[in-house]
């Protein structure tokens, strides 16, 4: 891996098996809200990465990334292990599905989606602009910053179903820059509910995690 060694600041857990895991950000890091990065270690002998997006705000000499921990992954259990001061490799950024001060920002995401929604409805909500945030999940993570968010005046939505009427009428109601993050299945499910909404995806910032694993590996 062409990484950079960084010091890990603190691993937090924020759901079922689920970690926020803050980084230092390294020399020139110029990283948005949306964009990701490759985590690199090594584990039991083997150089292992794996690609994570950022779900901070800023990447203002720390950033973050939201680690979902299988137990049977080659590296998520490893990275939920460590402790302040121990070091990984970050290569990156990477992605052009990010936040670049739009007026106002819809984002959808599925699981691990859930990541950049907070970080994006993070920087947005900071920057004065109208924040809608649907997030599908059965077991959802980051409760405690989306209900910050919602306090703050973004409407936040948590559904284990995108495509319900209630989520239809919302979609339909709310304006701004588009962005779509989850695994495949999330993606398509996303966009035939924004279909049925009347909602143009022409423009939306989308990225596709990949076929939903049963294992990282």
């Amino acid at each position: 891996m062409d990484g950079t060694e960084v010091a890990v600041r603190g691993v937090e857990t924020v759901g079922t098996e689920t970690v926020a895991l803050t980084l230092e950000a390294p020399a020139s890091f110029d990283a948005r809200p949306g964009q990701f990065v490759q985590v690199g270690a090594e584990v039991d002998g083997e150089q292992v990465t794996r690609h994570y997006t950022l779900s901070s705000p800023d990447a203002v000499e720390t950033f973050e990334v939201t680690v979902e921990v299988d137990p049977e992954g080659s590296l998520s259990p490893y990275l939920a292990g460590l402790e302040s001061g121990d070091v990984v490799e970050v290569a990156g950024p990477f992605g052009d599905a990010y936040y670049e001060d739009e007026d106002a920002v819809v984002v959808l995401a599925g699981g691990p989606g859930v990541g950049p929604a907070v970080g994006i409805g993070e920087r947005a909500s900071a920057d004065g602009v109208e924040v809608t945030i649907v997030y599908e999940d059965a077991d959802p993570v980051h409760q405690e910053r989306l209900g910050a968010l919602a306090d703050a005046g973004a409407r936040i939505v948590i559904t284990d179903d995108v495509s319900d009427e209630d989520v239809l009428e919302i979609l339909a109601d709310a304006h701004g820059q588009l962005f779509i993050y989850g695994f495949a299945d999330f993606l398509d499910a996303a966009t035939a509910a924004l279909d049925a909404a009347n909602v143009d995806v022409g423009d939306a910032k989308t990225e596709n995690f990949g076929p939903a694993p049963d294992s990282e590996d």
